[in-house]
Parts: structure tokens; sequence; C-alpha cells
């Protein structure tokens, strides 16, 4: 896990380096000022002498902008470091799911993904900027400060000793009580994120179905989850400020006692024992940052584990070492093909052998969850086959560059995408180089066009994410334009999705029925009258049950014969 992480930090390696390298310096100058102080005591304030006070003090003022310098240069490379490590972390992540197949997804939640993304990159931040200065300040000073205490009174320093040993043991069962409930921390954060996010963008199934109420309680309890868990956690944690202030006045207390006595026995002096004051305020304070850390690193480390996760996480779908860049047709075959979500284990097609002419329309039967868009999915190799094949243009899909694969495939998805941005923009994830012409043809067959031109702004008209200031007939027919927009780009082996498309829908731009390189699925009954065949998922057995009857209702509604 730590080599995953480290190994992000890149180009920000000379900041990460710089950072300790002036707290040590920071570290010197304030260990050197307390000896000073002693020296200007003894030698300058007591006998009066005041070139040796003038001297001395001019040298800790020097010390002191020193220390100054180097704990403000410490700060300015600690936060480039960490901000740096944070925005790799980020973009790596990013950069990694955007290689995942739809099973790799499939194992994460989209709120869990984000809160990795936000959340977690920022614990791991902020460990990092502490480690980088605390975690150097803190040991340097201490062992620095004990070396100068036990040169003034080794009998004195056996308090610190005593004391190092107490808040070790302490803090060790701090966090061990603590870091396991963080981690369930962590995750109740996604149960929450879920919750918001899926109350957010259904706002309208939500208030359409008069189910506020529900979803308030279900935000309230996801809330209070989080809130009990940190409180626990905290709990656990609020221990680490009583035993560090014990431990900080036990010493002072038994320094002062002891160092009393052993100024009246003439084996300490006065500035000696402030000295040693100095030091005792030194050590513990380096315990108590040594504490912060552990406290930060112990939430940092259930986040650093999900980064971790993320990052090493490898698509289950790449490209072979030769692959095919170039499709020959349209022949779609499935040789005996079985196929599974991971997660159900549960087939969802059986032994499907369906052979499909270059350039016939298709069209595909079948009741909701009777797997027509698990069928589709797997031409262009959204996910790979558990058994058997699938051939495009008579190669086995996983012989093609999925990236080549996938641009000779246009899909109009179940589900609306639109993303936030012009019109424009949108359109141009089907052809990025499409002319305006060329989009507004695509909108002209999609009947886009119309609604396009009464915006204010037309084609520049800015869309918010998932399209939500456009109703949802116009997002509809905005994916079909798209989709036409990337099969006019397209030139061999193009496939066309029509799902829910509306009645009358023209072909896209250069699609040509009974082309070889052309081919074409439909789902909806009324499109599948022009179909050359229509095969049912599941090998093209007759349906059986609830799912036949609800097919007869369709048929009958449209008056479609011959359809069962």
């Amino acid at each position: 896990m730590l080599k995953t992480l480290l190994a992000e930090v890149k180009q920000y390696k000379k900041a990460s380096i710089l950072t300790p390298a002036f707290m040590v310096g920071e570290v010197v100058m304030e260990i050197l000022i307390p000896m000073l102080m002693a020296y200007l005591i003894d030698s300058g304030v007591e006998k009066g002498d005041v070139r040796t006070i003038c001297i001395t003090g001019g040298a800790m003022a020097v010390m002191a902008m020193l220390s100054l310098a180097c704990g403000v240069l410490s700060g300015k490379y600690g936060a480039r470091a960490s901000s740096g490590f944070a925005h790799n972390l980020r973009q790596s992540m990013f950069r990694n799911i955007q290689t995942f197949s739809f099973s790799n997804i499939d194992k994460y939640s989209t709120a869990g993904l984000v809160t990795r993304m936000t959340t977690d990159v920022t614990n791991v931040q902020n460990a990092y900027q502490m480690i980088l200065r605390m975690c150097t300040r803190a040991p340097v000073m201490l062992l620095c400060a004990m070396a100068a205490a036990f040169s003034i009174s080794a009998r004195l320093s056996l308090i610190f000793v005593a004391a190092i040993a107490f808040l070790g043991v302490a803090l060790f069962f701090i966090t061990k009580n603590s870091h396991p409930v963080f981690r369930q921390v962590f995750r109740k954060y996604d149960d929450l994120n879920a919750s918001v996010q899926e109350n957010v963008s259904a706002i309208r199934v939500v208030k359409a179905y008069v189910r506020e109420d529900h979803e308030t309680q279900k935000f309230h309890t996801a809330n209070d989850n989080v809130y009990r868990l940190f409180v626990k956690a905290e709990t656990v944690l609020a221990l680490n400020s009583p035993v560090m202030q014990f431990t900080m006045y036990m010493c002072i207390l038994a320094i002062s006692w002891l160092g009393a006595h052993m100024i009246a026995a003439h084996s300490l002096t006065t500035g000696q024992l402030m000295s040693l004051f100095t030091y005792v305020m030194n050590i513990l304070m380096s315990l108590m940052m040594l504490s912060m850390i552990f406290v930060m690193v112990t939430m940092a480390r259930a986040s650093a584990d999900r980064i971790a996760e993320v990052l090493e996480e490898k698509a289950d779908l790449t490209s072979p070492p030769a692959a095919r860049t170039q499709v020959e047709d349209g022949r779609v075959d499935f040789d005996h093909v079985s196929f599974s979500y991971k997660k159900s284990g549960k087939p969802v097609l059986d032994d499907i052998d369906l052979h499909i002419r270059a350039g016939e329309t298709i069209g595909i039967i079948g009741g909701t969850g009777s797997a027509k868009s698990s069928l589709v999915q797997l031409i262009p190799r959204l996910y790979d086959v558990a058994e058997g094949a699938v051939r495009v243009g008579g190669v086995d899909v996983r012989e093609y560059d999925v990236e080549t694969l996938r641009n000779e495939v246009a899909m109009v998805l179940q589900k609306n995408v639109l993303f936030s941005g012009t019109i424009r923009e949108n359109l141009r994830w089907g052809d990025k180089n499409a002319t305006d012409e060329e989009m507004e043809r695509a909108c002209r067959l999609a009947q886009a066009d119309e609604f396009i031109r009464a915006q204010p702004d037309g084609y520049d008209t800015y869309i918010e994410q998932g399209g939500t200031n456009v109703s949802g007939g116009q997002k509809q027919r905005l994916c079909i334009a798209r989709a036409a927009e990337k099969a006019q780009d397209t030139d061999p082996g193009r496939f066309h999705q029509r799902r829910g498309y509306p009645d009358g829908y023209p072909d896209p731009p250069g699609f040509r029925r009974g082309d070889p390189r052309h081919h074409e699925i439909h789902h909806r009954p009324a499109h599948q009258l022009r179909a050359g065949r229509r095969p049912h998922p599941r090998a093209g057995r007759r349906p059986r049950g609830r799912l036949r009857h609800a097919r007869r209702a369709a048929c009958e509604q449209r008056n479609l014969p011959g359809c069962l």
C-alpha cells in the first residue's frame, strides 16, 4: 500500500526532501537557544557582564531569525508537496477509473468512489504534510532535547525517560482501539454520500411519489450512523490530551522539586535549571506532536487503504498485445454464449447461439429483465462472456483493440445521459471533429433541431449535469443525435442500437439498410415490424408465463400481428 501511494509523489520529491531538511534546521536553532540562555544567565546576568549579555543576546536573536526562516520555508515546501501529492492521487485514481470495465465499476459504488477521491485524499494529504513536518520535527526535537538535558543533569533527565515510556504505552492502546472504528466511519461516509446523491439525482421521482419524509428519514439514519461512530472514535482519541497534560505537569513538578534540592546542594546552577525547564517543554511538546501524528495517521490509514484499493485495481477488459484495429463487416455471432454478473453469479444469458448477417435489421423482444441490454452490451465488449464467444466480422471481440471496436458501435443507452457543457459539446462526443452542418443534420434526423433552435443560445445552450434543464424527451433526442453523429463518423462495421426511439424515426445519416457494413438493432415492437428476424435473448426460445402475456398485450395494443 505504501509503495503504491508513494509512487504518486513524482515531481514533488524535491519539495518532500526540502521540507524535513528546513524543519531540522529550525529544530537545531531551537535547541541551541536554551544553551545560550543558560550561558547568558550564569556568565552574564549573575556576574553583571554587560558585554557577554549583548554578544550572547545578539547570537540568540540571529538564531531566532534563522529558526523563523527555516520554519517558513518548511511550511511553504510542505504545503507544495502535500497538495501536489493529493493532486497526483486524484489524477491517478481518475485515470485508472476511466480504464475500468463495467465489472470493475460494479465493485464500487459511485458514492464510494467520490468519497475516496475527496474525503480520503484530503485525509491522506493532511497526514502526508504532518509526516513531512511534524514527524521530522518531533523525533529530532525529542532526541536533541534529551541529549542536551542529559548533558546538563543525567539524574533529572531520567524523569523524561519514564514519561516517554508511559506515553508510549498510552498511545499504543489509543491507536489500537481507534483505528477499527475509523474504518467503519469511512464506510458509513459512503452510505451518507450515496443517500445524498440518490436523493438529489432522483428528486423529481421523490416529489412525484411524495417520499420526502422517507428520504429524510433515510438520510437521518445514515447521518446518525456517522455521528455515533465518530463520537465513539473521538471518545477514545480524547484520552490523548489529558494523558499528555498529566505527564507534562508531573514532569515539571518532579524537576522543580529535585532541581531545587540540587541547587541548594550546589550540584546544579539556576541557569541550568531554566534550560531544563525549556527542554521539558520541548520534549513534552514533541511527544504531544507525536500523539497528534498518531491520531492523524490512524485516520489516514483507513483512507490510504481505500485509495490504494482503487489504484491497484486492474481493468479486467484490456486489448491483447497484437490487437486487431479494423472491423471487416457487421456480422455478429453469439456462439453458445453464457454470461453472468459477478456479484449475483446467476447466469442472465445461458447458451445463446445467435448468428446475425451483415446488413440485417434485428428486433430483440423480451420483457423487463430478460437480458436484452446484457446481450447488446457484449457486442462492444462492455462485459466479457463467461462461456462461448461473441464474434464481430468473424473475429472474437476479445481479439480487437477495445477502442477500435467501441468506436464502431453507436448506442443510445436505456438511461439517457448528458454531460455538463453546451449542446454542441455533447454532440461532439459522437464525433469530436464534427462540423456544424453535420451536427445540425444529425439533430434534424433525431427531431431535436427544432427545440434546439428555439433556445436563445441555440447549439451553444448550456446543459446542466445530467441534462436536468431539458425535458426527458429532449434529452433522449439529444442522445439519439449524438449516436447518429457517431454513426456517420464511423465507416466499417457500423452498429446502431435503437432503444426507445420515437415512432417513424428515420435512419441515421449514412446508414443504409442492407449494406453489409451496417447493422441495426431495435428494442421496440413498433420498429420490429421491419426486422428480418426477432430473436428472443434466450437462444430463440419462446417466452413463457407472464413474459409471454406481456408481449402479447404489447403487440395487441400496437396492432402488430405475428409478434409472438
